[in-house]
């Protein structure tokens, strides 16, 4: 695959941004996602990642484990409201689109076709023009991102998280100034709420899947790793409408018991009862 330069030039973006590496939800897989703790919280769509998330890498089916939970995902949202955005299908490396039109086949939801590969300003404009086209339009707050990769799905759902706060705060000062010409009760019918659950999410929530299906690109893997420890370490969380309580929306998978041996006792008491 061609170099990611959008993805490589995200280190720079964190000597100014140090947290844009930082996801709200740290899972093994989506099979920890509580989709429909999602949907009551407020979001309607969801953005995933293709590659080591929902398929083995360079294939166009879902992983058999996840079945369960990509029709849970599906039936809560609504497949029109699922997106997949993937840094292979839909770019200028699907020839004639036959991988976005078979992973659409295999999956059963869109894919993005973009030009520019994730974590790209003009791919977020795609992902926004996709949700804002639809016949119930979807907002930045009610969508979440999930994928394997930090600098390109985490970065992804920052960059718009980042991008949604500074227009909340230009709204808010525009907003401010139109009502300094009004009266006081104006200023404050104008003025938006900084404590309304909207405001406090102002933009998509990240989800980092850490799973890997199958082993690929493991030194930049071991690297995002290490700089999102690095950063948790040492920055002050939370960043602006970063969400604080997030627990709701992870259940533990339920992992079967090994099965093993009986010992020399058991099966000594086991051939005495059946005596």
């Amino acid at each position: 695959m061609p170099l990611n330069i959008p993805g490589l030039l995200v280190p720079f973006q964190l000597l100014l941004y140090p947290r844009l590496v930082i996801p709200a939800i740290v899972v093994q897989d989506i099979r920890q996602i509580d989709f429909p703790a999602l949907k009551r919280a407020g979001y309607r769509g969801a953005v995933f990642d293709k590659d080591n998330c929902l398929t083995i890498p360079h294939k166009d089916t879902l992983i058999p484990e996840l079945q369960e939970s990509w029709k849970q995902c599906r039936e809560t949202f609504g497949k029109g409201n699922i997106l997949i955005v993937s840094n292979s299908a839909g770019t200028y490396l699907d020839a004639g689109d036959l991988q976005s039109e078979s992973v659409t086949y295999h999956l059963g939801v869109p894919v993005l076709r973009h030009k520019t590969f994730k974590p790209a300003y003009s791919c977020i404009t795609a992902v926004r023009t996709y949700f804002s086209s639809l016949h119930s339009p979807i907002l930045d707050h009610e969508l979440v991102i999930i994928g394997d990769r930090v600098f390109t799905d985490v970065v992804l759902a920052n960059r718009m998280r980042m991008q949604s706060n500074r227009s909340q705060r230009a709204l808010g000062t525009s907003s401010i100034k139109a009502g300094e010409k009004d009266s006081s009760s104006t200023l404050e019918e104008e003025t938006p709420t900084t404590n309304s659950s909207t405001n406090n999410r102002q933009g998509p929530l990240a989800i980092w899947t850490t799973g890997v299906w199958k082993r690929e690109s493991m030194p930049i893997r071991w690297f995002e790793r290490g700089m999102v420890n690095a950063v948790e370490r040492w920055s002050t969380p939370p960043g602006a409408g970063e969400p604080a309580d997030v627990s709701q929306f992870v259940k533990e998978i339920v992992k079967p018991e090994p099965s093993r041996n009986p010992t020399i006792v058991e099966a000594l008491l086991s051939r005495l009862r059946r005596a």
